[in-house]
């Protein structure tokens, strides 16, 4: 189980939505190993005052939170970054300096979907990869 969270500026975030959450999505999948189906994702468009960010980023500047149940290998983690990272630079145009990325883990015990705890759930993909 993952779900992403993409916080951007909302004039910029509009017009690249759709092709983000795309480039987002094939990472996850081939990464993750997760089904084509599982597509959890968030965009919180924010205005101007309401985004403070460091000098040096520009109005491109995201974050994307990947949220997720433990289980992945440091290695498997670094690779998804930089995957993203890649991705998101080479297609969009996003610079560099411009993209974060935090991957946020817990237990599967501390997530509730189809109507029982995480650990509770017979899932159709690994978690330990």
């Amino acid at each position: 189980m993952s779900q992403i969270k993409i916080y951007g500026l909302r004039t910029n975030l509009n017009e690249i939505k759709l092709q983000l959450s795309d480039i987002i999505h094939n990472c996850i999948v081939e990464t993750l190993q997760l089904p084509i189906s599982k597509r959890f994702h968030r965009f919180i468009n924010l205005d101007k005052d309401d985004f403070i960010y460091p000098i040096g980023r520009t109005d491109a500047y995201i974050i994307i939170e990947i949220l997720m149940i433990s289980g992945r290998t440091s290695s498997t983690k670094k690779r998804l970054i930089k995957m993203l990272i890649k991705k998101i630079n080479e297609q969009l145009h996003i610079s560099l300096n411009d993209i974060e990325i935090t991957i946020i883990e817990s237990e599967a015990f501390n997530w509730g979907f189809r109507g029982l705890t995480g650990d509770e759930v017979n899932l159709n993909y690994k978690l330990n990869i």
